[in-house]
């Protein structure tokens, strides 16, 4: 399987290749269709399982990139339902040392799932709009 396009630089799937027309498939569909072989052009360097991942959000994709196991993703469903918290709330509610919090805290910023927050004076983080809707997305 590989990446091509079509004439619109739609990428699709290629699934089965013949003389005259290929079966593509339309990863964020799902959908198979015949295409005239003179219509497609492969995409180098991309993997068709990277191809594939496109049917999901990208919301969803950056949360399932970025929380590595279930302490994290907690932290980020913690911090959407009852942020903005300060860093000492954190730190006295959860069970996560200082350097982990901070680590977990700075991956998401990069992510864009978490921004810095002002809480009663001192610094926090509150759940960007990214997090919250790739959170809502996965809870249901």
């Amino acid at each position: 399987m590989r990446t091509v396009r079509d004439e619109s630089g739609q990428r699709y799937l290629l699934v089965k290749e013949s003389a005259e027309s290929s079966l593509v498939r339309d990863p964020e569909t799902g959908a198979e269709r015949h295409v005239p072989n003179a219509d497609l052009e492969s995409v180098d360097g991309a993997s068709p399982l990277s191809t594939a991942a496109t049917a999901v959000p990208d919301a969803v994709r950056t949360v399932v990139t970025a929380a590595h196991d279930d302490r994290s993703l907690g932290l980020l469903v913690e911090l959407d339902d009852r942020g903005p918290l300060s860093v000492q709330e954190l730190l006295d509610a959860y069970d996560l040392c200082e350097s982990d919090l901070h680590g977990l805290l700075g991956e998401f910023r990069a992510a864009g799932l978490l921004t810095e927050a002002t809480v009663h004076g001192r610094r926090g983080y509150d759940a960007t709009e990214t997090a919250s809707e790739a959170l809502a997305v996965l809870r249901t």
